[in-house]
C-alpha cells in the first residue's frame, strides 16, 4: 500500500474509532424509545442544526450535485433556492409545531405526528402506511449511501465493490446500534463540520489549479456548448419553466422527510430551534456554492467524459499535496459513510415502533429496534450489490417519493388543518402512487408505447422531472382540503 493510501486508512480508522465512542458514550443515555429515536427531544442548536443539515445535504451533495453541475453547467444551479427554500420552510414555518407537539403528546417518530388528532385505530393506520413507505423509500436511500462508501474505497483502495460496501455498512451499524439518536446526531454534527471543512478547501484548491475564476472561464468557454454557461441550458422556455419547477421540486420534498423532521422534533427548545436554523441555513449556503465551484472548476481541469460522481475524489487525489488529500478523502469517506445512520434509524423506528413489533415484546423496544436495523441494512446491502444505480437517482427518488406522501399531511396539519383519516391515508398514497408511476416512465423509451402511456412517458422525462417532484403533491392536497373535518390550532 502506498503512503499516500497509508494516511488515508490511518486518518480513517481514527475517526470510525471516534464514531464508536460516541456510540458507547450515547448508549448509556438511552433508557426508553423516546431515548434512542429522539434523543429524549433534547438535542441544542449545534447538533440540532449541524446533524440536519449532515442528513439532508451528505453524499448527494458532495459526489452528487457536484457532478451534476460538472455535466449540466450553470443550469444545475437552479437547484439551489429551492433547496435553500427547504431549509427555511423546515425550520420556520415546520419547526414551532413540530417542536411543540411532540413535547405536549410525546410523539416518537414523524408517524406520530401524521396521525396527530385521529382515533385509535385511524392512528393505526396511517402508522401502518406511513412505515411500509419509509421502509420502501429508505431501502433505496440507504443503498444509494452504501453505493457512495463503495465507490470511495474503490476509487482510493481499489477494494472489491463487496468489501468496500460491507465496510461501510459494519462500522455505521456499530455506532448506531449502540447510541441510537443520541449517537446519530452527535457523530452527524461531526460529519456536517468534516464536510464544511472539506466544501470549503478543495474548490479552493481545484480553482486555484485551473487558472482561477478567469481560467476556468476561458476554459470552458473554449471547450463548451454555449448551452453550458447558460443558466437557460439551450431550452425552450417552456422546457425551461418545467426544468426549474422541477429541481425546485427537490427542495419541496424536504418537507416530508422522515429523517429532518425528526431534528425538529428533537430540538429541545424554541432558543435552539432559532439557533439551529441559522447554523444549519449558513453550511447548505458554503456548502453548495463550493459544490459549484468544484463542479465548473473539475469541468475545466477534466473536460468532459469522466464520472462526475467520482470528481469529487478524483479532483482531491490529484490537485491535493499527499498528505492533506489523503486527509480530505479520508474526511470524505467518513462522511459519506455516516450519512445512512439517521435513515436507517429512522426505518427501524417505522418497523419496530410504526409497525408495532416492539408492543409485541413488551420492554423489549429497543432491542426490536436495532434486530430491525441490521435486517434493514442486510437488504440495503444487498440492493447495493444486485441492482447498480447512480447515487443521484436513487437518493433523488426516494426524496420525492416521501416528500409527496408525507409532505402534503404536515403542510395541512401546521396550518390548522386536520382532515379525517380516509383523506389522510388516500393523500398519502396518491402522494406515493404517484411520483413512483412517474419515475417509472422516465425510465421507459416513449418511442416504443402508444395513447396515454407515451404521453406520460414523454412528461415523466421532462428535464427536472417536474411531474414527478411536484405534480403528485397537488391531487394529495386537494384530497386534505375536501376531506377536512375541521380546524386544530
Amino acid at each position: 500500500m502506498s503512503q499516500d493510501n497509508m494516511i488515508v486508512l490511518a486518518t480513517l480508522v481514527a475517526y470510525k474509532l471516534i464514531l464508536v465512542g460516541v456510540g458507547v458514550w450515547a448508549s448509556r443515555r438511552n433508557r426508553t424509545e423516546s431515548d434512542f429515536f429522539i434523543a429524549g427531544q433534547g438535542l441544542g442548536p449545534w447538533v440540532a442544526g449541524l446533524s440536519y443539515a449532515a442528513s439532508t445535504s451528505s453524499a448527494w451533495v458532495l459526489l452528487g450535485f457536484s457532478g451534476f453541475v460538472y455535466l449540466t453547467g450553470l443550469s444545475a444551479l437552479w437547484m439551489v433556492p429551492g433547496i435553500w427554500g427547504g431549509y427555511v420552510a423546515v425550520w420556520l414555518w415546520f419547526g414551532r409545531r413540530l417542536r411543540s407537539e411532540t413535547a405536549a403528546e410525546g410523539h416518537v417518530t414523524t408517524a406520530d405526528f401524521l396521525a396527530g388528532g385521529q382515533s385509535p385505530g385511524g392512528k393505526r393506520l396511517i402508522a401502518g402506511v406511513a412505515a411500509a413507505m419509509i421502509l420502501f423509500c429508505f431501502i433505496f436511500y440507504i443503498a444509494a449511501q452504501f453505493g457512495a462508501a463503495a465507490q470511495a474505497f474503490e476509487t482510493q483502495f481499489h477494494l472489491p465493490r463487496m468489501e468496500s460496501v460491507l465496510v461501510g455498512a459494519g462500522v455505521v451499524l456499530i455506532y448506531s446500534l449502540l447510541g441510537g439518536f443520541w449517537a446519530v446526531s452527535v457523530t452527524d454534527m461531526l460529519q456536517g463540520a468534516l464536510m464544511l471543512l472539506v466544501a470549503c478547501l478543495l474548490p479552493v484548491a481545484a480553482l486555484v489549479a485551473a487558472g482561477g475564476p478567469s481560467g476556468v472561464m476561458a476554459t470552458l468557454q473554449a471547450n463548451e456548448a454555449a448551452a453550458y454557461l447558460s443558466f437557460g441550458g439551450d431550452m425552450p422556455v417552456m422546457l425551461l419553466a418545467g426544468f426549474v419547477v422541477g429541481v425546485w421540486g427537490v427542495g419541496l420534498g424536504a418537507l416530508g422527510q422522515p429523517q429532518l423532521i425528526t431534528r425538529l422534533m428533537a430540538v429541545k427548545d424554541e432558543s435552539a430551534r432559532r439557533h439551529g436554523f441559522q447554523i444549519a441555513i449558513v453550511w447548505a449556503v458554503l456548502v453548495f456554492i463550493g459544490m459549484t465551484v468544484l463542479g465548473l472548476s473539475g469541468r475545466a481541469l477534466v473536460g468532459a467524459g469522466s464520472n462526475g460522481e467520482a470528481l469529487f475524489y478524483q479532483v482531491a487525489r490529484d490537485y491535493l499535496p499527499p498528505l492533506i488529500g489523503g486527509l480530505v478523502i479520508a474526511a470524505v469517506l467518513s462522511a459519506v459513510m455516516s450519512t445512512v445512520d439517521s435513515i436507517l434509524l429512522v426505518a427501524a423506528s417505522a418497523v419496530s415502533r410504526d409497525l408495532g413489533v416492539s408492543r409485541r415484546f413488551k420492554g423489549e423496544g429497543v432491542t426490536v429496534s436495532r434486530i430491525v436495523m441490521v435486517a434493514i441494512a442486510l437488504v440495503a446491502v444487498w440492493m447495493t450489490l444486485a441492482l447498480p444505480s447512480t447515487i443521484f437517482a436513487r437518493v433523488l427518488f426516494a426524496w420525492a417519493a416521501l416528500g409527496a406522501a408525507f409532505g402534503p399531511v404536515i403542510v395541512m396539519r401546521v396550518i390548522g388543518v386536520q382532515s379525517g383519516h380516509r383523506a389522510v391515508l388516500a393523500a398519502m398514497i396518491v402522494g406515493f402512487g404517484l411520483t413512483v408511476f412517474f419515475n417509472a416512465m422516465g425510465a421507459l423509451d416513449a418511442s416504443t408505447l402508444s395513447g396515454p402511456g407515451a404521453v406520460a412517458a414523454q412528461w415523466a422525462q421532462l428535464p427536472g422531472d417536474p411531474f414527478e417532484r411536484v405534480f403528485p403533491w397537488l391531487p394529495a392536497l386537494l384530497i386534505l382540503w375536501f376531506g377536512r373535518v375541521r380546524a386544530t390550532a
